[in-house]
């Protein structure tokens, strides 16, 4: 199903769109490249209609103290980072007008300011995009949803370490949270209802 409403007080939320995110050569089913200009192509058209651009990142201190909590098979959940890994694309930087969102987890909305940011402005619907489709933005959506905006995903916009968790995403979980559609649905919409 393609997206059929933008509100009037609709926002942009790109998730973990960073060097050091966007340097993973193993992203599917688009490359890092494919997801990063369709998202400037988002943010330039919303920009165009005043509607806010919030780029969330992902950091960590250094000594691993703000690392989320809690045991897990996966591995440990410290490590090193590179200088720059969490500087945000360069596509996308440089908008003073745009809202820098700082998560040290998975989704964007808890433990940041986000939800502040967006009901400060009266925003009653997302458009969300970014890497990876089954961690920052499924889980950015699912509390978005939880918090009772509406959501839309740009499916096209957005990528996985694995394509299957994308898919399952995309195919089965985005269908229960909001509406989806590609960066064209969403642009040719944006300008229909907003322009």
């Amino acid at each position: 199903m393609a997206v059929t409403t933008l509100d009037p007080r609709t926002a942009l939320v790109l998730i973990d769109l960073q060097n050091g995110i966007v340097g993973n050569p193993g992203l599917a089913p688009y490359p890092a490249a494919e997801v990063v200009t369709r998202a400037s192509l988002l943010a330039d058209a919303f920009r165009g209609q005043g509607l806010p651009v919030v780029l969330v990142r992902v950091t960590a201190a250094a000594d691993g103290a703000d690392a989320t909590a809690g045991r897990i098979d996966g591995g440990s959940r410290s490590r090193t980072w590179p200088e720059g890994w969490d500087v945000l694309v360069d596509e996308l930087a440089g908008h003073p007008e745009d809202i820098t969102v700082t998560k040290r987890n998975w989704g964007a909305f808890h433990g940041t300011d986000l939800d502040l940011h967006l009901r400060r402005r009266g925003i009653t619907q997302i458009v969300l995009a970014g890497i990876a489709t089954s961690i920052g933005v499924e889980s950015s959506a699912r509390a978005a949803h939880e918090h009772g905006y509406h959501v839309t995903l740009a499916t096209d916009a957005m990528s996985d370490i694995d394509i299957e968790t994308h898919r399952n995403s995309v195919e089965r979980i985005f269908p229960r949270l909001g509406e989806t559609g590609t960066t064209a649905e969403i642009v040719e919409l944006l300008a229909k209802t907003h322009g």
